[in-house]
């Protein structure tokens, strides 16, 4: 019996072990292996996640299908499975082979902690104006700038491509205008690292420096609560921008590019060659041209300069490290061919993020950019009406200008002066192959640097402490050669070269010091005290010459020109910033922050060296009371407000507040030019006047905002009503020549903004396979100027159809009202154009002449409201998005229009004026020919510049998964498609005096727009 039971027992443990020898889990013990699938709490699979063995630095991440497989574990290994926006899970594997995780979505990361000044809040905690943006969404257009794909995104910002130029400048206005003679532009943040942008039509934007594909979220701080911490540079708004940084986990390789051609959007219609020869028959009133009619269509000099250009991106990056250490590293390589012929933009760069932690209390890392970029500019933009600079200063201009009956090449294929041709008649108009033929390159080098040191001193209290450098040189070498002009016409001082270099040193060091503490588990209290230091020193060397005996040596040997003159330029200044803020929050329920700065400026007069700003905020949420729990609807409920102060210190250069003196140069009368022996001898003279008393502008903002999201957060609602007044605004106020000074600054006028701000997105389905978000933005801003020079000037002009006005919004064009042709018979009211045929202005008064009192406000540059509206479809792996924004209830005052509507000879001019006046045709909408004539400034000229533009439509496929692959997609994407509008410029997002308060909506020969399609490629290995 003892026998036949041992043996029974012998043959099901043999059994037993011939069973696991085929299972699973016996399996595992012989290959080491796992594998599994990870999805989120709602089904969907997650691609990218990081899988890592606790511990170690070895791991993997899931596969386009969300699948992965890991060699080498034992049973004893714990795994972490981590990915961004969803709550980490550890798991040991023990027996397991086969893993299904599900990864629950994790409120306070994703899309839930937003990043503030010095710091980071919450979401939920968060009381002040916020917009965060995605870096999807950043890159979604081929921009070599990264607030370019900040536009119709952000509601309460307006931004306007002043120039479709490759690298071409943006102006960027947060709540609107703050300034009159000041900057208006936002202060940038990149890591700490702190710059600011001109907007200046001609400069190349500083931040096209920097790789948009590099940036991990950028925030947008827009009331005063959230731009307090950084006072006297807040005023305008703040835009965080936060690069990528290293992962724990399997190091990623990543390659995205794309390449894609551009082409400009319009043409305008110009006069051929038949008509434009019988419009100078008729101005001239003899037979310039025998028979016009056999000139036929003539030269299209638009489609000389215009080409279709190719634009391409490619980017590598490296992504991983270990518990201890992460790295992210990225090499980028932008080249852009502008739609003008010879214009380029190219960007080399190099970022390096590393964090170390060096024990559980220490924590070390460094973020350093370098970027090698070239500008090959041409020259666009004009702020002249109808003189000879439209024709020879833009190469836009001078090509709509130039006579189609002209030829661009000799027969031997060299560029020909217009000055060669028929007799030289049309010397003062140029060549446009000539202007883009002009050497205007700028080199310029960055490097941005931050190294940072952290550490937790006790529970609670953490220190950090970080060293900010931003080290920028620039050279421009420009050389205008001696081929582009008629032999005739060379003289000594013939051809122009210069060489620029400007150097800009920024050193930034701040001390951050952090405590926060949870009582009884509803008391929540974070302080955050900041000490800052930072320094800008600016160098600028200029070498001039004029006369070259050749163009052999461009302008690398000066020396040879006939007349060489130098100059140069060095500043310093210092601001030193003490800031405190203090976060309180009760039972997630109610939130109270205060901040205060006191900034102190080496800008600003003796008696005003240092200014406070406070800002106060509160936040209720009101969802979480009793009252509201059985509401199942609402998912969050937020109501806001806060109040405070912010400052400008951008509307002035250092030293403004001292005395000035000047010199000038030996060869020109003036300045600080004295006579001795009827010569002129260098001399210095005083050039400014010292104000002891200048201080900061001042801007006090209101700001109240409700947060309301619905069905589980799939809808969400953002409304903001705000009031912001700018006093003590920097302003150059003009003096009695009896004082031996121009002007001085000084503290004088005010502006108002208020409006009104709207932000919805929404998961409108989100079913399986198929999903479609939705998010739209509208902004409202009503500007007022409420005083101009402390109340002495009620309106003051600008340009020639701009002005100030107290009372109004900033930038009306104010003009006469075009009211005809003078037609035959007619009488002529005295101060008009004089003439049966010429330009009739309205006699507004009514006091029978025409004088500046006829002239009225005409035009309105600021929009009624801009808005955004972007959708992204996707269908298991498809992917669709398209992006539309614009503007409503703009004007902007055509100039170029004015200028080539005016039938003065020796230029071209646009089609219609072929229908001008004459006696037999008596049109009653343009002038008559008349040599060297002008035309009045009348709101004919003013259009109606509400638009909208389809920025983007992307079509995506991602790669089913592809051993050695984690995951691949490939996209086209077309950029401009079309625009809806009235306007009949080249394009109605423009402005030429870029960056200016007060001259907007201003259109004078820019360079436009282009509209470009690409193919793309991502893949992560």
């Amino acid at each position: 019996m003892r026998k036949s039971f041992t043996t029974t027992r012998a043959f099901l443990l043999l059994g037993c072990m011939l069973y696991l020898l085929g299972s699973p889990s016996f399996a595992f013990a012989q290959d080491g292996s796992v594998k599994g699938k990870v999805v989120s709490d709602v089904g969907e699979v997650l691609p990218g996640v990081n899988v890592l063995i606790k511990g170690s630095s070895r791991g993997t991440t899931t596969d386009a299908d969300g699948q992965f497989v890991l060699g080498n574990v034992t049973p004893a290994d714990v795994l972490v499975f981590s990915f961004i926006g969803y709550t980490t899970q550890e798991l040991t594997v023990g027996n397991q082979t086969t893993l299904n995780i599900t990864l629950t979505t994790d409120m306070e990361t994703l899309g839930e902690v937003v990043v503030v000044g010095y710091g980071t809040q919450r979401k939920i905690e968060t009381t002040g104006s916020i917009a965060s943006v995605k870096s999807s969404d950043l890159v979604q257009t081929p921009v070599s700038n990264v607030v370019q794909g900040l536009q119709g995104r952000v509601a309460g910002v307006q931004i306007t491509q002043n120039s479709g130029a490759p690298g071409g400048n943006v102006s960027v206005r947060v709540r609107g205008t703050n300034s009159i003679n000041g900057t208006s532009e936002p202060l940038y943040v990149i890591d700490g690292i702190q710059i600011a942008n001109s907007g200046n039509i001609t400069d190349v934007s500083p931040l096209s420096t920097i790789n948009p594909s590099d940036i991990e979220s950028v925030e947008v701080l827009k009331d005063a609560s959230a731009t307090a911490i950084y006072g006297a540079r807040g005023s305008n708004g703040v835009v965080l921008i936060t690069t990528k940084r290293g992962k724990s986990g399997t190091t990623r390789v990543s390659y995205e590019g794309y390449y894609g051609v551009q082409q400009v959007r319009k043409e305008l219609d110009m006069l051929n060659a038949a008509q434009f020869a019988q419009l100078e028959n008729d101005v001239f009133k003899s037979q310039v041209y025998a028979d016009p009619a056999a000139e036929g269509q003539g030269v299209n000099w638009q489609d000389l300069i215009f080409r279709t250009a190719p634009i391409q991106n490619h980017q590598l990056s490296v992504n991983g490290g270990t518990d201890k250490t992460q790295l992210a590293l990225s090499l980028n390589y932008f080249n852009q061919d502008g739609i003008i012929i010879n214009s380029n933009f190219k960007r080399y760069s190099l970022r390096l993020n590393l964090d170390h932690k060096i024990s559980d209390r220490v924590k070390v890392g460094t973020s350093i950019m370098g970027s090698y970029n070239i500008n090959s500019g041409i020259p666009t933009g004009s702020q002249t009406v109808g003189d000879a600079d439209v024709v020879t200063g833009s190469i836009v201009g001078a090509a709509l200008g130039a006579p189609p009956t002209l030829r661009p090449y000799r027969d031997d294929g060299t560029l020909y002066p217009f000055g060669e041709q028929r007799d030289g008649r049309y010397r003062e108009v140029t060549n446009p192959l000539g202007l883009a033929s002009v050497k205007n390159q700028t080199d310029i080098r960055r490097v941005m640097a931050n190294i940072y040191g952290e550490a937790t001193l006790v529970k609670g209290l953490t220190y950090r402490a970080s060293f900010n450098a931003d080290v920028q040189e620039n050279l421009n070498n420009y050389y205008s050669p001696l081929y582009i002009i008629a032999t005739k016409d060379i003289n000594a001082n013939s051809g122009s070269a210069k060489k620029d270099n400007r150097n800009n040193l920024v050193l930034l060091h701040e001390s951050i010091l952090t405590y926060a503490k949870t009582l009884a588990d509803v008391h929540s209290l974070k302080f955050t005290g900041v000490f800052a230091t930072q320094s800008v020193q600016f160098n600028q060397n200029t070498i001039n010459a004029n006369g070259f005996p050749n163009d052999a040596t461009t302008n690398e040997s000066l020396q040879i020109a006939n007349t060489v003159s130098t100059s140069s330029l060095r500043t310093k200044e210092r601001l030193d910033s003490y800031m405190g803020r203090v976060n309180y929050g009760y039972k997630d329920k109610y939130f109270f922050d205060i901040t205060a700065r006191v900034d102190g400026s080496s800008k600003f007069g003796a008696n005003h060296k240092y200014g406070f700003f406070p800002a106060a905020s509160a936040a209720w949420r009101i969802n979480e009371e009793a009252f509201m729990q059985d509401v199942d609807v609402i998912s969050d409920l937020k109501l806001r407000a806060s109040f405070g102060r912010t400052g400008n210190a951008g509307a002035i250069d250092p030293y403004k507040s001292l005395s000035l003196q000047t010199t000038s140069s030996l060869t020109s009368p003036g300045g600080g030019d004295y006579q001795f022996n009827h010569a002129y001898t260098k001399g210095i003279s005083p050039s400014g006047i010292a104000n002891p008393d200048l201080r900061w502008e001042k801007s006090t903002q209101l700001d109240i905002g409700l947060d309301v999201s619905f069905l589980d957060d799939r809808i969400g609602f953002t409304v903001d009503v705000y009031k912001k007044d700018t006093k003590d605004l920097l302003y150059e106020k003009t003096l009695p020549l009896s004082s031996g000074y121009p002007s001085i600054i000084t503290n004088l006028g005010g502006i108002q903004n208020k409006g009104v701000e709207l932000a919805v997105n929404a998961r409108v389905i989100d079913h399986g396979d198929f999903k479609w978000n939705l998010s739209a933005n509208f902004t409202a801003n009503r500007n007022k100027v409420t005083d101009i020079d402390g109340g002495v000037t009620n309106e003051r002009f600008i340009t020639t159809y701009t002005l100030l006005k107290v009372g109004q919004p900033l930038g009306l064009f104010k003009t006469y009202l075009f009211d005809g042709i003078y037609q035959t018979g007619e009488t002529i009211i005295p101060g008009s154009d004089g003439r049966i045929g010429g330009t009739k202005v309205k006699d507004y008064n009514g006091d029978g002449v025409i004088t500046s009192a006829d002239q009225v406000i005409t035009g309105n540059p600021n929009p009624k409201f801009i808005y955004g509206l972007s959708t992204n479809l996707s269908y298991k792996n498809f992917d669709l998005s398209v992006f539309v924004s614009g503007t409503y209830g703009n004007d902007i005052y055509n100039v170029s229009r004015a200028s080539f509507e005016n039938p003065l000879g020796q230029r071209n001019l646009l089609a219609g004026v072929a229908n001008h006046w004459t006696a037999d045709n008596p049109n009653n909408e343009y002038a008559s020919p008349l040599q060297g004539g002008r035309l009045p400034i009348t709101d004919r000229f003013v259009e109606n510049g509400s638009y909208l533009r389809c920025k983007n439509i992307t079509l995506g496929y991602r790669l089913p998964a592809i051993k050695g692959i984690n995951s691949a997609r490939i996209y086209v994407s077309t950029n401009n498609l079309f625009t809806i509008t009235k306007y009949t410029g080249y394009d109605p997002e423009v402005n030429t005096y870029a960056g200016s308060n007060t001259a907007i909506g201003v259109d004078n020969l820019v360079y436009p727009a282009a509209r470009s399609v690409l193919g793309g490629i991502q893949v992560t290995f």
